[in-house]
């Protein structure tokens, strides 16, 4: 899990740092409006409809073939319809646009959403490790019943849908750029690994160590609550107005220089505003020019930043004289 949960926070890092050729797109790589309420409701669809039905195989499956393990496993697959529903919700309000109470738009809605998401992971996967806990402490394992078949058969229909749901929800919050989602997707991904955790609990119960079945949901809960850790992390840095990083910056440092007639580059800041990016930028030009041609400029210093990198919510432009 600290693998998998490594490659969340590479994606939201590259998402900042990407190189400047898959930072440069037309404007008809990039999803229109109506583009994004269909894949959204794609998405979400997809998600819940598949969850509803996975989690209630699973849910009889743990029931009806004595497993603990699985009928865990059917908690987090039912929690992940919850956190569908989240993200569906904070996607949308990012989408509104400013108004008078929101002058700088809803962006930071959506890690909003993804801070609840983290929240409602932390709670189930905490309590899916208590029960597992106290049952292992108990340490009646003769009492314990042996799955049947039924609790195997769900483990691997839930790992071969479960990952097939992240890798589906994984592009689609690529296409979207969504944090909410690609928390969403991440949640699929943990799900499946906790069935990878209750196929070997039941398997070892079924082959004489009931514990194991037990320590199976102790395992899934120490999987959910890493996840969780990592979205909630990120949704805040993304709230506290962090930097981009060095290499972000110095990239569009660059492209800010290679513009005619600016001859200096005083001061680039930049921060996250949930998905979006601001830009303050003071650039030098040659002091004896004409103010209209030095605000043509400016205006083309913040044209090629909007259209040239992505996520980029606003640029604003500030003119110095210099003296060559």
């Amino acid at each position: 899990m600290k693998k998998e949960s490594h490659f969340y926070q590479q994606w939201n890092k590259k998402a900042e740092q990407k190189s400047k050729a898959s930072r440069t797109h037309s404007s008809e790589d990039r999803l229109n409006e109506k583009q994004e309420k269909i894949l959204t409701a794609r998405v979400s669809g997809v998600s819940i409809v598949g969850n509803v039905f996975l989690s209630a195989f699973k849910l009889v499956a743990g029931i009806f073939g004595h497993s603990s393990a699985m009928v865990s496993d059917a908690v987090h697959s039912l929690s992940d319809v919850l956190t569908t529903v989240i993200a569906l919700i904070g996607v949308k309000a990012a989408k509104r646009g400013a108004d008078a109470e929101h002058p700088y738009g809803h962006d930071r809605f959506e890690c909003v959403s993804s801070e609840i998401l983290a929240i409602l992971l932390l709670v189930t996967g905490a309590g899916i490790g208590l029960s597992g806990i106290r049952t292992v402490a108990a340490g009646n394992y003769d009492v314990l019943e042996i799955p049947g078949i039924l609790p195997l058969i769900a483990a691997i229909v839930s790992i071969a849908s479960k990952e097939a749901m992240y890798h589906y929800t994984k592009a689609c919050a690529k296409k979207l750029r969504s944090s909410a989602f690609m928390a969403d997707a991440w949640h699929h991904r943990s799900d499946a690994l906790s069935s990878i955790g209750s196929l070997i609990g039941v398997a070892g119960a079924r082959a004489g160590f009931p514990v194991l079945d037990p320590l199976a949901s102790v395992g899934i809960s120490v999987f959910i609550l890493k996840v969780a850790v990592d979205i909630f992390r990120d949704a805040i840095r993304k709230m506290t107005d962090t930097a981009c990083d060095e290499e972000y910056t110095e990239e569009m440092r660059q492209y800010i220089i290679s513009q005619e007639g600016v001859a200096r580059v005083d001061l680039l800041q930049t921060r996250m505003f949930g998905e979006k990016i601001y830009v303050d930028v003071e650039i030098a030009v040659n002091a004896h020019m004409e103010l209209e041609d030095a605000h043509e400029i400016a205006e083309r210093v913040h044209d090629g930043l909007e259209q040239s990198f992505d996520n980029i919510k606003h640029v604003m432009v500030h003119v110095n004289p210099y003296e060559a």
